[in-house]
């Protein structure tokens, strides 16, 4: 017999449902109070349990609310269990048999704002104890500066390999300062075409600039970006934001690759001394600003994390410091405790406002706060939104009242607990928070994210002793001591002091891991309703191919390849898949770091999906892929641990697919032990596949292995379309493969289109990243236009290289290429003249009836790993999964 404090936590008194704290065996007899019963089945570490009889249609209770209602008589002992988490549950390998059915319907209770007996709060009285922390005042109304960096800000995603090769070159420089806390690069995947988060992103970018942590910025912008330095400039201006006191660049690209690099250095080099000369000073407590943030939630988060950060928070706030809450989707279903205590009643307007909109703004896409919940937080406990609400809402200490509420990056210009609009993707709600003007982000976690941002120090606060002790290397408090029997006062004066000495310059756990990710909120498609007769993109189309005029005079073609059981390839690559965004920057380091043992090289594809977001069928589509895509010899799948699309639901997704998933490696961030035990695990797995498996023969392929991407720019001139026509009828009478993008200027090109026997109306015969069966010449469905997300696609659907056609108008179009793919080589073409100095692979000049043999011998050079395209040399890549017609951030 156990009492119940020795197995599990009431979050009030009055609930009606216990929270386990272990895994709990079927037949465990539990005593509370005066009743004894039996735990029906085995339950989970985070899942709930009945206390008392629940009657048919009676509510389910925790922290006082509802978040359920009894399907059927529940009886005490019986374990909770929704259609969701019994479908996750179903979905992972467990040792334990579950309930067949669900018990109980998801249900809050609907709540009314009273404002008829509405009185405003008490404001939270002041702290008579002047405490301090070792900051960096700024001058212009900036605030204190918790760090003291140099930032590179990519204006737009175009930028965002430019900003990280140059952070990659300048950051071996801060070792000579102390004093000085780093260069970084802060790399996006906005603002590269018009989009609907176009008033979002200049606010937030200004917000950066002008973060009390940057000691000093360079602005990164290309050509022809929809968001621009000039764009962002009159926006600070236009807004307040002021530059004066700030040393600040705005870089524009016009030359090669390698010489702006040279040159953007120069002007960051030039910073080092005045930088490194700032020094840190004792400056009040108010001056604080913290973002509370949670991310890989459970069932713990509401009882030991989340309120230990409320404790943190109040005692900011009693110096006169501020508090940021966001992630509006996460406090759907607990309103009444959000709204318990408010500055007025224009605030909590405000704020219901606030809710109501996000939740229309998701429906207008199909989709509704409730999908909110990942696969890790259904694992660890938290059924639905309501108690994952309830949880993250505790945050705010029930002695603050909420005082603000703000749109997403809006400055906090007043001292209080404020509530800022976001998604309740970690990340970009975070990026929302920093340009808010936090310069200390508390980040309260269940599962174990390692989530970091590269300016502003994130104290990770851990729920459970058991994951700490996982995860120690990785977290920073140990939020399951107060689960353990440590006063919540104790814990809190201990977590306050590593707080203040973190702000003061102490290095936290993320810092030292050298981990950190930056995602501002990712555009979304849709400007109002949905219209019921649209429908999204389907996973696959019949797949048959066009058929093209046969080619006359085939010439001669071979490269070295290997072979394998698919066929020739022409690469055998490690590839490191990431299942989430919170995964992709471990990937990276990963990939940075592996020996490429019986593979060519070692790449890693970090993307944005997989967390915050509606999972969408393009995003199943490129997973797959890229997973076995003809360049890839050895794949393993790495997983956060808490995100929607985690390891076990890619199995499923192999399985339905009928792909083998133990032909992979799978590794978890966070269940394998942390940054250091994942990367040992994956060098072990890749090394033991190079022993384990037969390296691959070299062959002599023909035109006939041939898989071609072929993407434009533009519109170009009929000459170089020629061409291009030219070489298509030659692989695909060769019997080979190419791909074209369905929005592709290409194909609104007469001459193209004759020149194949193309229709004008050509439409896709697959789907976005869909895998063709056939050989010949296909075309493939685009959501969008954008350039990353469409070589993303194109690469997706197997092809080996990818020939870009250029522009041909003179200047930055010639000398600035777009950004490459990380896995696939990238040729970038263009009519020019000669001897031009360009990072282009080929200037098209001399007889145009020879440019279709150019290319061609371009095409065999790089098949055949002779030449490396300039965008790959350099690293200037990008990757990016598109959201589709309908994919929101959640």
């Amino acid at each position: 017999m156990h009492e119940l404090t020795e197995i599990g936590r009431l979050p009030a008194a009055g609930d009606n449902c216990a929270i386990a704290i272990r895994t709990l065996a079927a037949g465990t007899a539990v005593a509370w109070g005066q009743t004894t019963f039996t735990l029906a089945h085995t339950i989970l570490e985070g899942h709930r349990f009945a206390l008392q009889p629940i009657a048919a249609g009676a509510p389910l209770l925790s922290w006082g609310f509802p978040f359920g209602v009894a399907r059927k008589p529940i009886a005490p002992g019986d374990y909770l269990c929704n259609e969701a988490v019994l479908a996750e549950l179903n979905g992972r390998t467990l040792p334990f048999a579950l309930p067949t059915a669900p018990n109980f319907t998801d249900q809050a209770a609907v709540y009314t704002f009273d404002e008829t007996n509405f009185a405003p709060a008490t404001p939270l009285p002041r702290s008579a104890e002047a405490r301090t922390f070792q900051g960096y005042p700024r001058d212009g109304g900036r605030g204190v500066g918790t760090r003291n960096q140099i930032v590179l800000l990519g204006v737009s995603s175009l930028t965002a390999a430019f900003v990280r090769q140059l952070e990659e070159r300048l950051r071996p420089l801060a070792a000579h300062h102390p004093t000085f806390d780093g260069i970084v690069a802060v790399a996006h995947t906005e603002g590269s075409r018009p989009g609907h988060n176009h008033e979002l992103l200049l606010r937030t970018l200004a917000g950066f600039m002008v973060h009390p942590n940057v000691a000093a910025v360079l602005a990164v912008d290309a050509s022809g970006e929809a968001i621009t330095n000039a764009d962002l400039h009159t926006y600070m201006r236009d807004h307040g934001y002021g530059l004066e006191h700030l040393p600040h660049h705005f870089f524009t690209r016009s030359g090669t690759f390698d010489v702006d690099l040279e040159r953007a250095a120069t002007i960051v080099t030039d910073w080092l001394t005045m930088v490194a000369g700032m020094t840190r000073t004792a400056v009040p407590l108010s001056h604080l600003k913290i973002a509370l943030q949670c991310g890989g939630s459970d069932a713990f988060s509401g009882i030991s994390g989340n309120p230990l950060a409320a404790w943190l928070a109040k005692e900011v706030l009693h110096d006169g410091g501020s508090a940021n809450l966001a992630e509006t989707d996460e406090l759907v279903g607990a309103e009444a405790y959000a709204l318990a205590k408010v500055r007025d009643a224009a605030t909590a307007r405000r704020f219901l406002h606030t809710l109501a909109r996000f939740q229309a703004w998701a429906a207008w896409h199909g989709h509704a706060a409730t999908e909110n919940p990942s696969g890790g937080n259904l694992y660890r406990g938290l059924y639905n939104i309501y108690l994952k609400s309830m949880g993250a809402a505790t945050k705010r200490h029930p002695d603050v009242p909420l005082d603000y509420v703000i749109e997403y990056g809006a400055p906090m210009t007043e001292p209080g607990f404020y509530f800022m609009d976001s998604p309740g993707n970690d990340l970009e709600s975070i990026a929302g928070q920093v340009a808010s003007g936090c310069n200390l982000i508390l980040f309260i976690t269940g599962n174990g994210s390692i989530t970091n941002f590269p300016f502003v120090p994130t104290v990770k606060i851990v729920t459970t002793s058991q994951r700490y002790e996982l995860l120690a290397a990785e977290m920073d408090v140990n939020a399951g001591a107060y689960l353990d029997g440590k006063p919540l006062d104790e814990l809190g004066r201990e977590s306050l002091d590593l707080m203040v000495n973190i702000a003061s310059g102490q290095p936290s756990a993320g810092e030292k891991a050298g981990h950190a990710q930056v995602q501002i909120w990712r555009n979304w498609p849709l400007a109002g309703p949905v219209q019921p007769a649209i429908s999204s993109q389907p996973s696959s189309l019949y797949g048959r191919p066009y058929s093209t005029l046969p080619a006359k005079n085939i010439p001669t073609f071979h490269y070295a390849a290997w072979q394998t059981p698919r066929g020739p390839a022409s690469d055998q690559v490690g590839l490191i898949l990431p299942t989430s965004l919170c995964a992709g920057q471990i990937a990276r380091m990963c990939a940075r770091q592996l020996p490429a043992t019986g593979i060519t090289r070692v790449v890693a594809l970090p993307h944005t999906e997989g967390c915050g977001s509606s999972t969408q069928v393009e995003f199943v589509n490129i997973m797959l892929g890229y997973a076995t895509h003809p360049l890839v010899r050895h794949c393993l799948l790495l997983e956060h641990g808490c995100e929607k699309t985690h390891n076990a639901y890619w199995r499923r997704q192999m399985a339905q697919a009928g792909i083998d998933p133990e032909s992979f490696g799978w590794a978890s961030i966070q269940l394998d032990g942390g940054i250091a035990a994942v990367l040992s695990k994956m060098a072990t797995w890749f090394a033991s596949r190079a022993v384990e498996t037969e390296t691959p023969v070299r062959i002599e392929a023909g035109l006939g292995a041939v898989r071609l991407g072929l993407v434009s720019e533009a519109r170009v001139a009929d000459t170089a379309v020629t061409a291009l026509a030219k070489l298509v009828q030659w692989i695909v009478s060769a019997g080979g493969v190419v791909v074209i993008p369905a929005h592709d200027p290409l194909l609104r090109q007469p001459v193209f289109l004759n020149l194949l026997g193309l229709p004008p109306d050509t439409q896709p015969s697959l789907a976005f990243a869909q895998q063709p069966a056939l050989a010949g010449c296909h075309v493939m469905q685009t959501p969008s236009a954008h350039w990353a997300e469409t070589l993303t696609g194109v690469g997706a659907t197997g092809v080996e290289v990818i020939l870009a056609l250029m522009g041909s108008q003179p200047g930055a179009t010639l000398g600035s290429p777009l950004p490459g793919h990380p896995l696939i080589p990238l040729l970038q073409v263009a009519e020019g003249e000669a001897g031009k100095i360009t990072d282009l692979d080929a200037v098209l000049v001399g007889p145009e009836e020879a440019w279709a043999n150019q290319l061609l011998d371009l095409l065999r050079r790089t098949l055949s790993q002779t030449m490396i395209p300039a965008a790959n040399r350099q690293g200037n890549v990008d990757f990016q999964i598109t959201r589709g017609m309908f994919g929101v951030s959640l």
